[in-house]
């Protein structure tokens, strides 16, 4: 009796099993209707179309840096300067746009296009930096990166001198804070860049290449996979995802300024990890990060429609972090388990 006819009338697996198999992905899911029911109840404006655009807009610079580090932890790595990297991407942008008088930095105007693709370049430069002392140096990727997390908070100081940065180039204002008839233009970049992280990780070779390094280093070697230059590519493309974030980061809120993305490397490190992608590497995706969004952003709004403590509100949200993390851990532990089970 503890197993189930499939619908060929062969032999199935048990319920439980099946439940344990997917519980990295079922306990997410799972909690975002809870957190939905709960709000609606406790508050009728939550479940109104004008705040599920806020919703949106409020996940969307955390989404794009979360997509960037998808890649990275689907690798078994972990990239910790990606706040840092905004930060100093977007303000490399607001240092070479013209500012007003009044503000007080000495810097290097430029044309919004120029600026734009030096802020990027720049990023890029990052991310390969991250990288070479990870593949080529071997330094550990959380090191590496804490390092790079110290590195783009130097360039922040040096640029702005702890002053505020206004002016950003005209793309990244409307890209930033505009909208397109009643939806916002950072929620469509946030839609895109989404939709290229997942085609990208599942539908190409290099999509693949990301699994096998992360579910099986050594194995994803012995198929000739060049496993230093995926990594490389990931910290790559979490640092250029991190400096979109930052331009249009700097736009959305106005300004640009130290330690204004500090936040964001904890949120975007939960949205992955919330959503199921497993920290061990090989498991989760972009979908997993879609719905690791939706819980932070519907938890952090909602607790503000019920005006909740603020102090408490942090407290929540590390509670569930933790509860993440907790999931994520038994579900490889049990992944392991089956596995010997199996051979």
């Amino acid at each position: 009796m503890a197993e189930v006819l499939t619908e060929t009338g062969g032999r199935g697996v048990k319920p439980v099993a099946w439940v344990r198999a997917r519980l990295r992905n079922i306990a997410p899911f799972v909690t975002l209707i809870f957190l939905v029911v709960f709000f609606a109840i406790a508050s009728p404006s939550f479940i109104s179309i004008g705040n599920i655009w806020n919703i949106l807009t409020q996940i969307s610079v955390t989404g794009i840096i979360a997509v960037g580090l998808t890649f990275v932890i689907l690798c078994a790595e972990i990239d910790l300067s990606v706040a840092s990297v905004a930060n100093a991407v977007g303000i490399i942008a607001a240092f070479f746009t013209l500012q007003d008088p009044s503000v007080n930095i000495a810097n290097l105007p430029l044309s919004g296009w120029a600026a734009i693709m030096i802020a990027l370049g720049a990023a890029v430069g990052l991310g390969l930096i991250n990288a070479i002392g990870i593949t080529r140096v071997g330094i550990p990727s959380f090191i590496m990166t804490l390092a790079m997390l110290q590195i783009g908070a130097g360039i922040c100081a040096l640029l702005v001198r702890g002053q505020i940065a206004y002016a950003v180039p005209h793309l990244a204002v409307t890209l930033g804070s505009k909208a397109l008839g009643p939806v916002p233009w950072i929620v469509i970049v946030l839609a895109i860049t989404l939709a290229v992280g997942h085609v990208v990780l599942t539908y190409t070779r290099f999509g693949r290449y990301v699994y096998m390094v992360g579910g099986n280093r050594e194995a994803a070697e012995y198929s000739g996979v060049n496993v230093k230059l995926i990594i490389s590519a990931v910290m790559v493309i979490s640092a250029v995802c991190s400096g979109l974030a930052g331009i249009l980061g700097v736009a959305y809120f106005g300004s640009a300024q130290q330690n204004e993305f500090d936040s964001y490397l904890l949120d975007s490190i939960s949205a992955v990890v919330v959503g199921g992608t497993s920290l061990f590497g090989g498991q989760g995706g972009i979908g997993n990060t879609i719905i690791g969004l939706f819980v932070l952003g519907v938890l952090n709004n909602g607790l503000d429609h019920v005006n909740i403590d603020s102090f408490l509100k942090i407290l929540i949200r590390g509670l569930i972090l933790l509860a993440a993390l907790v999931i994520n851990v038994y579900a490889q532990r049990m992944k392991a388990t089956s596995t010997a089970a199996e051979g």
